[in-house]
């Protein structure tokens, strides 16, 4: 990135963050010059990138003043209202048409949450692999222990240290990406029949692995900063025999919230009071943009009602399929229902990940990424508030690679997500991510890659695409 950007960038985030507000006159620039220590003339590059893009005007005589267009930027989206009533979900017809169209080389997918597999920092890893094949090692070939390799469990314990886990390897079990935790997490406390609570939106995944246990769902109304209602938590416990509730609280998918730590103890101690086990699904945590990375709800749990699950699908590569779940007080029904699922996970990417993990390559790793995707969320942030038509409203995560994005409610998801992919740009609608039908007039877009003027002409496809859309109602 050049100098000019830098500045660009530390001067958006100030105004995201809202240090600078609508109409407000920013620094001058022989001041800002003096105040970053760099040139009049990279000062100056700043702010025309920053015009440019629509997040600042040029008032004659008077300087440089952030416009209304950024304010609307800073509009999250609005909280939807309480579930009536648990309900059966029936969506799998609506992901599988969405997610496995037919793929072109030159298309633009922006609705699917892979991260970024273009980074340096992922080489390591590669040579890890390479290294474990040509040795030869029939270990690699072969199935390891049940729980998964020691060599990885103890490598996640240290890793769990940050999140505020005090973890042994043997509370750790590996699985084949967090799908089959949560899956297997599922079926181990409940029967068809039973009742789950979500945050809501919630990811589709879960919601699928919720349908496929014949469960019924109860979706809470979740902020988009605060996260699951906990008052909307304890009338469900009260009124409905809640068997678990399961949720994403740190960087969600595909609100984006971060639950704060003294909410997240309420939480837990809430559902502690009415013995309802809790499955907390962490995927996105060590994508924090700060450090240290959030704590997790498991963090607060003293009794073993939490199951956390996590993966390495998100923070390094979906293809490694190396998953992971402590399971609390209920190991022994979890370790059973993985046994049935697929008995022991791949062996070679488990040695491979432990071996990265213990060379420093994913601290390196997480250090590049969290800048490439801070980077790529302010990108997204200005070209939707450039692009997209009056009324849209936006998440602003501090981690991970998901914005969740509110279109003026004349602007149906599904007819954007097919009007789209026909020129080439694929998008998540909102319907997904819900099992009631809600979500209409919302989409899901991703800011892994770094932003290219490709993405750029593809944000600005959407944009104009549902403005026109939003006419014609």
């Amino acid at each position: 990135m050049k100098k000019y950007e830098q500045v660009a960038q530390i001067l958006s985030e100030q105004i995201a963050r809202g240090i600078y507000k609508m109409g407000d006159r920013l620094p001058s620039v022989r001041h800002l010059s003096g105040q970053m220590g760099v040139s009049i003339s990279t000062v100056q590059e700043a702010y025309l990138l920053l015009e440019q893009r629509g997040i600042t005007e040029v008032r004659p005589k008077s300087g440089h003043f952030v416009t209304q267009q950024q304010q609307r930027l800073l509009d999250l989206p609005a909280t939807q209202a309480y579930s009536a009533r648990p309900k059966e979900t029936s969506t799998w017809a609506k992901v599988f048409h969405v997610l496995y169209q037919a793929e072109t080389a030159d298309a633009l997918y922006l609705g699917r949450a892979v991260p970024n597999l273009s980074v340096g920092t992922l080489k390591p890893l590669q040579r890890s692999l390479a290294a474990l094949t040509r040795r030869g090692e029939l270990r690699g070939l072969s199935y390891d222990y049940i729980f998964g390799c020691d060599e990885l469990r103890k490598q996640i314990t240290r890793l769990a240290v940050d999140s505020g886990c005090n973890l042994s390897a043997d509370e750790v079990i590996i699985t084949s990406g967090c799908q089959e935790a949560l899956a297997s997490s599922l079926r181990a406390l409940t029967q068809p029949g039973d009742t789950v609570v979500v945050d809501s939106p919630s990811f589709y995944g879960s919601l699928q692995a919720i349908e496929a246990c014949g469960l019924k769902i109860l979706e809470l109304p979740t902020h988009p900063e605060q996260g699951i209602s906990l008052e909307a938590m304890e009338l469900a416990l009260e009124q409905w025999p809640v068997k678990v509730c399961l949720i994403t609280p740190t960087f969600n998918n595909p609100l984006g919230y971060t639950m704060p730590d003294n909410r997240k103890k309420q939480l837990v101690e809430l559902l502690a009071r009415y013995d309802t086990p809790l499955i907390e699904d962490d995927i996105y945590g060590d994508l924090s943009y700060e450090v240290p990375r959030p704590r997790t709800l498991k963090s607060f749990d003293k009794a073993g009602r939490v199951i956390l699950c996590s993966s390495f699908s998100k923070s390094l590569a979906p293809g490694l399929r190396v998953g992971w779940v402590a399971p609390g007080r209920y190991a022994s029904r979890v370790m059973h229902m993985k046994y049935i699922s697929s008995m022991s996970s791949a062996t070679l990417p488990q040695l491979a990940v432990a071996d990265f993990i213990s060379r420093g390559g994913y601290d390196r790793h997480l250090k590049k990424v969290r800048s490439v995707y801070k980077r790529g969320r302010d990108y997204l942030l200005e070209w939707i508030t450039r692009y997209f038509p009056e009324g849209t409203r936006v998440s602003h995560p501090q981690g991970g690679y998901l914005l969740w994005v509110e279109l003026p409610k004349s602007v149906n998801s599904m007819a954007l997500t097919t009007a789209a992919m026909e020129k080439g740009v694929g998008v998540a609608p909102g319907e997904l991510f819900s099992s009631t039908g809600k979500y209409s007039h919302h989409i899901r877009l991703n800011y892994a890659e770094c932003p290219t003027a490709k993405m750029e002409r593809g944000v600005k496809l959407l944009g104009e695409l549902a403005t026109a859309m939003g006419r014609a109602e």
